[in-house]
């Protein structure tokens, strides 16, 4: 499995880069706060929304503590999608920062 952490993600961003970033949180915990620019998709909506997974390009994979995002990692790796990472301690560690 492909790792980034979050501090390596956030010196990307604020280096300007933009990698796709899928948050497979869940409704209640994205109203908490979100990584800037990231897409919301649950993670029980992606086989219903694979069309809405960028295929091109670097997608980080993104959840609470890094588990869900791993299981999604694991879904889409088998779905066929390449350049996936899982960010590594989720948000829990991305707010520490």
């Amino acid at each position: 499995m492909n790792t980034i952490m979050p501090e390596q993600l956030k010196q990307r961003l604020a280096g300007g880069e933009k990698p796709d970033i899928i948050d497979v949180r869940e409704d209640e915990e994205v109203a908490l706060g979100m990584i800037p620019g990231a897409i919301h998709i649950p993670l029980m909506q992606l086989p219903e929304r694979l069309a809405d997974i960028p295929q091109k390009g670097e997608t980080i994979l993104v959840c609470r503590s890094g588990n869900r995002s791993g299981r999604a990692y694991e879904y889409l790796t088998a779905q066929g999608l390449t350049g996936l990472k899982n960010m590594t301690g989720g948000m829990l560690e991305w707010e520490k920062l």
